[in-house]
């Protein structure tokens, strides 16, 4: 029997795939507005990564992926959906939005994974685990070069290991812990949640 189980039942509507798609885009707005102030770096605490994470788990590397895209796009038009109650060009445009545009690269990696994984044999709770892992390092990287770049040739430059140690580093737990928390949601209500789609 495969592991690879998402709410969704062979022959679900198109409507509720999208109803759900749009939930989880809801969830991950919602949790940005969870915000604790970092004192000592830009990028705040939220609870944007568990979003993310649990969107993938519950939709599926494709819907999990289009509920990231649909996020970003509500921020990208003005609504007020990224932390802080921000929304804007600028927000992504900014020195930490690289890490926000992470969250759809990193989805797009982790529905890559669970492609190469379920082609092969199953997407088990190791290869998911390590799909989410690879999901998180995509958006750091791509969050922390982002960073550095804007801040190259300005009075207060950073470099990519000054940026790691601001932007990552202090955040690596909370998101393991995070992570660790969507996985625990996704084991208990998914079999749930798919038996009565």
């Amino acid at each position: 029997m495969t592991e690879n189980r998402t709410i969704f039942a062979n022959g679900t509507k198109p409507l509720l795939l999208f109803v759900f798609t749009a939930m989880f885009s809801a969830l991950t707005a919602v949790c940005a507005w969870v915000q604790i102030p970092a004192f000592f770096g830009l990028v705040p605490f939220t609870m944007q990564t568990f979003g993310v994470f649990a969107a993938l788990l519950f939709l599926g590397g494709k819907y999990g992926s289009l509920s990231v895209a649909v996020y970003l796009l509500l921020g990208l038009a003005g609504v007020p959906v990224f932390s802080g109650f921000r929304g804007g060009v600028g927000v992504l445009a900014g020195v930490t939005g690289g890490y926000i545009t992470g969250f759809l690269l990193g989805a797009l990696a982790y529905w890559g994974l669970e492609a190469l994984f379920c082609r092969k044999s199953r997407f088990s709770l190791p290869a998911r685990i390590f799909a989410l892992t690879v999901c998180l390092l995509v958006c750091y990287l791509f969050g922390t070069c982002w960073f550095a770049l804007l801040h190259e040739g300005a009075l207060n430059a950073v470099t990519f290991g000054g940026a790691l140690s601001t932007c990552v580093l202090p955040f690596l737990i909370p998101d393991l812990i995070k992570m660790s928390l969507a996985l625990l949601l996704h084991k208990k209500l998914a079999p749930v949640l798919h038996k009565q789609r």
